[in-house]
């Protein structure tokens, strides 16, 4: 579970970030399921905007993957926007993690 702190860490750095995935109106399929979990595991920390076409809400896409992808968290929604941050299993790929763990201290 992330910290007040930690979540004001990740949307910081969202701010500036374009999103990476697009949810459109094909909705939340296993395909996209699959993308989001490669994705955050090259980044640790994306951005998700749903377009108009969606028939879903960014709550419901939250909740959705969080449900799906094991370690997933939440870090904000913001509009038709989410940003969500896992640690990546690649020991390389760890340096926003590092982050977020000094501030837990």
């Amino acid at each position: 579970m992330l910290t007040g702190k930690q979540k004001r860490l990740l949307r910081s750095k969202a701010m500036t970030e374009k999103p990476l995935i697009h949810l459109g109106k094909s909705g939340l399929s296993d395909t996209f399921v699959q993308g989001v979990a490669a994705a955050v595991d090259a980044r640790e920390m994306i951005k998700i905007s749903l377009l108009p076409a969606a028939e879903e809400t960014p709550a419901e896409v939250g909740s959705f993957l969080v449900q799906e992808i094991p370690g997933l968290e939440l870090a904000q929604t913001i509009g038709r926007s989410l940003v969500v941050y896992k640690k990546s299993s690649k020991e390389d790929k760890q340096k926003l993690s590092k982050q977020i763990e000094g501030l837990a201290k």
